[in-house]
């Protein structure tokens, strides 16, 4: 079979771009240790507040031990719960020591949402019945905005809300 000069070149750039490929997918799952969200935690989305991390009380940021707090919240309808204040007011902005180890933990009950901490490596898709978990550290002192990287529907743009790295 007789292969024209430019079938020859194409193919050769083809499988080329599929070795690299396949070695910077296999040096970033196997050397580096990034793989796909653990979908292991489910949870009812019907009835989220059964959960113990959910409850509305549970809501928001938590200090587990020195340097290490975790973020309970709940994305539904154009909005991230991060529970309420000593007024009743809904939460929308959150403190966290620079240096600190964040565990953030989402659900939804109702579509898919994006949680998205502007400017750091958190980026979570939110699913209902799942819970989405990403342990970071907080390192860079400013403000950054939590958006929703999913669209979600009408009122996408109006789901958002801050969070403080103080030193």
């Amino acid at each position: 079979m007789h292969l024209h000069k430019y079938e020859k070149i194409w193919l050769t750039f083809g499988i080329g771009s599929l070795v690299v490929f396949l070695l910077i997918l296999g040096y970033g799952a196997f050397w580096k240790g990034t793989h796909p969200q653990s979908h292991g935690v489910t949870i009812d989305p019907n009835n989220i507040q059964a959960y113990e991390d959910f409850k509305p009380e549970n809501l928001g940021l938590t200090k587990v031990d020195d340097n290490q707090y975790v973020v309970n919240l709940i994305a539904s309808a154009f909005n991230y719960d991060f529970g309420k204040d000593d007024d009743g007011a809904p939460v929308k902005h959150i403190r966290i020591p620079a240096g600190s180890n964040v565990l953030f933990q989402v659900t939804t009950p109702d579509v898919v949402h994006g949680f998205n901490v502007a400017g750091t490596n958190v980026n979570m898709m939110v699913e209902p019945g799942y819970i989405s978990q990403l342990e970071t550290v907080l390192k860079k002192p400013g403000i950054y905005t939590i958006v929703c990287n999913e669209y979600c529907g009408v009122g996408h743009h109006m789901m958002y809300a801050t969070l403080e790295v103080y030193e």
